[in-house]
């Protein structure tokens, strides 16, 4: 996604799949603890539906349009994750296997496409990702 854009201007811009399909409107923008760049963006998908996160490093802002690269189906089924508040690196995590992309290592920005789908996650605990803490045994 474009970097020299400010992630308030993404607020109330139409959302659209990778079809072009209505997803719905920007609520919020969520950026990266370590870079501060803007990373996911919660969309209100309709009028009785919740917010969902959608991923802003594969998407582009196209004129006044965010077009996301992902099917409606999938954005419409992200994980329930309530917004408002800061994700977690749990959070942030459930999010990228949920779309199938690259968990960025510690330091890096932004969501890539998976080349290859992932098998059977790992346990939070066992990656390195983000803030998470060393369980104790």
């Amino acid at each position: 996604m474009q970097t020299d854009i400010d992630p308030r201007g993404l607020i109330g811009r139409r959302a659209l799949d990778r079809s072009g399909s209505k997803i719905g409107r920007v609520g919020e923008v969520y950026l990266d603890d370590a870079t501060g760049e803007p990373e996911w963006a919660a969309v209100r998908t309709g009028l009785f539906r919740r917010d969902a996160f959608v991923p802003l490093g594969p998407s582009e802002l196209v004129g006044q349009v965010l077009h996301v690269p992902f099917e409606r189906a999938l954005i419409r089924n992200t994980p329930d994750l309530g917004v408002g508040r800061h994700l977690s690196p749990r959070q942030e995590l459930q999010l990228y296997l949920h779309y199938g992309l690259d968990v960025p290592a510690a330091g890096e920005s932004g969501p890539s496409p998976s080349s290859s789908p992932s098998p059977s996650p790992a346990p939070a605990q066992d990656l390195d990702f983000g803030r998470i803490a060393p369980s104790e045994s």
